[in-house]
């Protein structure tokens, strides 16, 4: 009976362990995880979502506060237009949480970075162009592509003199999107060095409509391996999404995929970066309690937790501390949602808009809990302690727990 261990994820002469840790933001894929991972030979994922805030609470910047202070006066008024990134900020945060990321690496594994198309910062093309370059600059050692289409965005970075050099890949959720992004990219002659197949079974934003359930990751791992051998391209794929067990990580190397990505069970991890009572949350969830709804702002479905307490909050938009989310046009859906709710109820103190959620606050305050479907086993993982709580793992147990268990089995901590 074959373990993930009897297989290797291949980068030219490089040879890794086939477990990739997917990139979860706002810095709930830490640093500390990335790291671990990578020591393990494995591939972790640190996520530049909101990354001038978690600057500012890893390394003691103040690059929030000052944007706040800047656009203070613009905080009433519901036309953000003019609430801009400074460039040379966000260059600066993105290469100080990546290097020093980088600098503390240690193993024989890979640390890449997660960049969200949908954060589009009021400057879509501009913001994105630093936060690729500037990751690429400080070192990474790959970039993932997701939460988008990302037509353009290997020609924003096709001039960076490790264009060719770092590992850079995209997560798509069909084999017809992955052929659009190759089609666009054609002239560059640089093919992707990896492609995420994430299924409907993926925590956090989907790449599918409401209509979720009717897909399945395997035949869309079939259909997008298919697709790359019609059009003769050597390609690893990864799978990812409800992957749950070393088992179905074998099942789908089995099935050709180079790796699989996964997450959900590295939330309730020690170097996650969900604070602890959230990690009892997830672990105390049932089935009933996770749901996909339409509450982002980007768009996108999102799966989450129906407990969490972002859902249906009627706080102010943010935006001029954050505003991650703004339009080329300074535009956010919750914004939208939000001055309807006013509309409605003049004079009120507090107000409640169900309908869209300040994802850029509630993200950043822990206060979404997006998870995978499969979050309700994560009690089945563990062990109850005597308090009632459950204990809380190492990322060390779970990868090793991925990396060499059979049968469906799953190791309990000692």
């Amino acid at each position: 009976m074959k373990r993930v261990d009897d297989f290797r994820l291949r980068f030219g002469k490089q040879e890794l362990v086939p477990i990739v840790i997917g990139g979860m933001g706002v810095d709930i894929s830490t640093a500390e995880l990335a790291l671990e991972v990578a020591r393990l030979g494995g591939i972790g994922h640190i996520s530049d979502a909101l990354v001038q805030s978690v600057s500012d609470r890893r390394y003691g910047t103040k690059f929030v506060s000052e944007k706040l202070k800047k656009y203070k006066a613009n905080v009433a008024s519901s036309d953000k237009s003019d609430v801009h990134f400074n460039l040379a900020v966000l260059e600066e945060a993105t290469r100080n949480h990546v290097s020093r990321t980088m600098e503390a690496k240690r193993g024989d594994g890979m640390i890449f970075i997660n960049c969200m198309e949908k954060l589009t910062m009021n400057a879509p093309r501009e913001t994105l162009r630093v936060r690729l370059s500037a990751a690429l600059d400080a070192g990474i050692d790959g970039i993932t592509l997701s939460a988008g289409l990302h037509l353009g965005s290997f020609a924003l970075i096709e001039d960076h003199p490790r264009f060719r050099d770092a590992k850079l890949g995209i997560i798509v959720s069909s084999a017809r999107a992955l052929g659009m992004f190759l089609r666009k990219n054609a002239r560059l002659q640089r093919l992707p060095d990896f492609v995420v197949v994430e299924g409907p079974l993926a925590g956090g934003h989907l790449g599918f409509g409401l209509d979720w359930a009717k897909y399945d990751l395997r035949t869309l791992v079939a259909e997008v391996q298919a697709f790359l051998k019609t059009e003769h391209l050597d390609i690893p794929v990864i799978a990812a999404g409800g992957i749950f067990t070393g088992s179905d990580a074998v099942s789908f190397l089995e099935q050709g995929v180079a790796a699989a990505q996964v997450a959900t069970r590295f939330t309730v991890t020690r170097e996650c970066g969900l604070p602890d009572k959230v990690k009892q949350e997830y672990f105390k969830a049932s089935e009933e309690d996770i749901e996909v709804n339409t509450i982002s702002p980007t768009g996108y479905p999102m799966r989450m937790l129906k407990g969490s307490p972002g859902i249906g909050s009627g706080i102010r938009p943010n935006c001029e501390a954050y505003g991650y989310l703004l339009d080329a046009n300074g535009r956010c859906a919750y914004i939208d949602a939000y001055n309807h709710q006013v509309e409605l109820h003049p004079g009120a103190k507090k107000i409640s808009v169900k309908d869209k959620t300040c994802l850029c606050t509630h993200m950043r305050n822990f206060d979404i809990w997006t998870c995978g479907q499969t979050t309700y086993r994560l009690k089945d993982t563990t062990r109850r302690l005597p308090d009632g709580s459950y204990q809380v793992l190492s990322a060390e147990q779970v990868f090793h727990d991925y990396q060499f268990s059979v049968d469906q089995k799953i190791a309990l901590p000692p």
